[in-house]
This record gives structure tokens, sequence and C-alpha cells, in this order.
């Protein structure tokens, strides 16, 4: 745990690293429905890394008593911070339309798939099924509901 714990904080960075000058060119150029598809990415990340973060400090960094553990968590809580600060950003830095703007800082409330994969995660939280169960679930949110979106944009990527 120790190791993974100084590997991930090797990997530290914050928002204010990522440099954002030459995106509201790269926002311009795409198509409507490839600039919907990014914000609603962006949406979903900025609420889900609340949720993720809700789960570490209200269950799993006060249960886990593992010294090493504990550590790691702590960093993790850091980094979904930044995660979130970083979406946030995003998303104030691309979307001018103050309706549609809301509307994404609000997808919890206001994107039915947000929705839907938030109150999945939200139950377990809240659950009082065992810490393995539970840890299984946050896996699924982080490996399968993140992986899915970090795969969109990877794909965008590739394509330039």
């Amino acid at each position: 745990i120790w190791e993974m714990y100084k590997k991930a904080e090797a990997s530290f960075w914050t928002a204010e690293e990522i440099d954002l000058a030459h995106d509201a060119n790269d926002w311009a150029a795409m198509t409507a429905d490839e600039r919907h598809f990014i914000s609603h990415i962006l949406a979903f990340f900025a609420a889900s890394d609340g949720i993720v973060n809700e789960n570490l400090c209200e269950r799993f960094a006060s249960e886990v008593q593992i010294p090493e553990a504990r550590c790691f968590y702590g960093f993790q809580i850091a980094m979904e911070n930044i995660h979130s600060e970083t979406y946030s950003l995003l998303i104030d830095t691309y979307i001018k339309d103050t309706t549609e703007k809301a509307m994404l800082f609000n997808a919890i409330e206001t994107v039915p798939c947000v929705q839907k994969k938030a109150n999945w995660a939200l139950r377990w939280i809240s659950e009082s099924k065992c810490f393995a169960e539970r840890l299984v679930a946050f896996a699924v949110v982080e490996g399968i509901f993140f992986s899915g979106s970090f795969c969109s944009i990877f794909w965008l990527k590739k394509r330039g």
C-alpha cells in the first residue's frame, strides 16, 4: 500500500499547471455535437468526483485504520479535489452560455444519465453493506463509469 501511495504522490499535479490558452480555438473548431459530447463528459466527471470524495471522506477514511491506507486515502481525496477543480475550470472556460453552464454544473439533477450513475454510487455510500461490497461498488464507479468517459476523451484526442 505504501508503494502505491508513493507512486501516486509522485504523480501530483495541480489545475494551475494546465495551459488552456489554445483550447478556445480548438473548442470553436469542434462541431456542435462534439462540444455537446465533451461538455456532458466534463459534467459527469465534475459531479462524480464529488461523489467519490464523499465516499472517501464519509466512509472509507473513517473505517480503515491501516496507516498506509489512510495516507493513500488522504492523497486520493486531495487528487479528487484537484480533478473536480479542473473539470469545473474546463466547463467554466469552454461554456459561455450561463444557462448551459448551470445545467452542466448541476448535472446530477439535470442530466438523466449522470443522475442514474450518481444515484447508483450514492446508494453505496449510505448502504449498510459490508466494506468489501462497498469497495467493489466504488471500483465499479472508478473502473467502469469513469473508464468509458476517459475512453471517449482519448478517442477524440486520437482523432486530432
